[in-house]
Parts: C-alpha cells; structure tokens; sequence
C-alpha cells in the first residue's frame, strides 16, 4: 500500500526538512549567516504565487549591533534575548505601494495599476494577504536553506515602522530569528488537526 510520504514527489528526508520535523528555533549558535545563503533563500521563494503576481514583500535585514539595540525595545519581553542571541533577524513587511510594481511584474494587464491607484483599502488588503503568502514561502526557504527560522509576531509594529520602515508605506508582519540551531532550541511538537478536522467535501 502507498504510504502518504510516498505519494509526495519529493524525498521524505526533504518533507521532514521543510516540515515534518522543522520547528520554531528559539536559540541560535553563534554561526552567521551569509549574504550569498540570504540572497540564494529569496531568489528560490520569490517564485511562490501571489494573486496578480503581487509582490508586497519587503525585508529589513538586521545584522548590526547597533541596529539589533534599536530593534530590542520594540520586541516583547519574551522574544528579546532570543534575538540579542540570534546572529540574524528579518524583518519581512508589506508594502501598500506595491501597486507601482504592477506594471513591471503583472505586465501582460497595462490596466492593473490603476486598479489600485485609487483604493487604498483595497491595496492594504492585498499587500497583507500577499506579504503573508510571501512571509511563508521565506520560512520555508530559510529551511531549506539548512537554517533555522524563529518567526516572531509579538512587537510593536508601529514602533518597528518607524525605526525601520519610514515613509509610512511599509507595514511590518513578522520578525524573524534566522540561523543555526543552538542548544535547547526546541519545545515540544504540538499537536495539529486532522484532515478530516479541516476538510470537507462537497
């Protein structure tokens, strides 16, 4: 009988590197990580789907010092020493002027800027639903990459806009510790539905 793993088409050692036995990493050894691993990360996960070929995403990369102090306050108590410790963090928004891409990336539709241009509600919503898709795929990436990823969402967003992303445009969604896992890393896997939780048939 053909076992789920089997059904996948790539290796189940790659299934458990991206998901099966991946987790959330809360501490880090002291290894860097590139520029050349972040750059090879991006250019895989850029090909992940958006509606309209949007593409909101925008990363800060915190590697200095300096820059690490100015993100700590912002954090919530919980997630600050984990990122002191980190040697990387991400941090991914979304961007409600994404519609000024539109002609370079959606190019086939001449019209589909100005289907934005005028409804800023309408760009929020997609450049969050968007960004989230994109936010994923680079968790995913960063595994496969042989790294580990510490997704963080408990911080001030408008304090973190403000020391990272100003013009007002940029709305951060996530921040996230990237690099070796180090001692302790993980707690406990937690349970998840079923398929026969989720989904239904009709």
């Amino acid at each position: 009988m053909t076992t789920a793993t089997e059904l996948l088409s790539i290796p189940a050692e790659v299934q458990d590197l991206l998901f099966r036995e991946a987790r959330t990493a809360n501490t880090f050894t002291e290894e860097p990580v590139s520029e050349e691993q972040l750059r090879a990360i991006y250019d895989l996960v850029k090909w992940g789907p958006t509606s309209m070929n949007q593409q909101p995403l925008r990363v800060v990369l915190v590697r200095s010092e300096e820059a690490r102090q100015r993100l700590l306050p912002h954090l919530m108590e919980g997630n600050r020493a984990k990122t002191e410790r980190a040697p990387l963090t991400a941090l991914l928004a979304a961007d409600t002027e994404f519609h000024e891409r539109l002609p370079e990336v959606f190019p086939h539709n001449p019209d589909a800027k100005n289907l934005f241009a005028g409804n800023e509600d309408l760009r929020h919503t997609n450049a969050k639903l968007n960004a989230s898709l994109q936010v994923a795929y680079f968790i995913i990436g960063v595994r496969a990459a042989g790294l580990a990823a510490g997704p963080m969402t408990g911080f001030d967003g408008a304090g973190i806009a403000e020391e990272f992303f100003p013009g007002g445009t940029q709305h951060p969604l996530v921040a996230i510790n990237i690099g070796k896992p180090g001692e302790d890393a993980w707690f406990g896997r937690l349970p998840r539905l079923s398929y026969e939780d989720v989904v239904t048939t009709v």
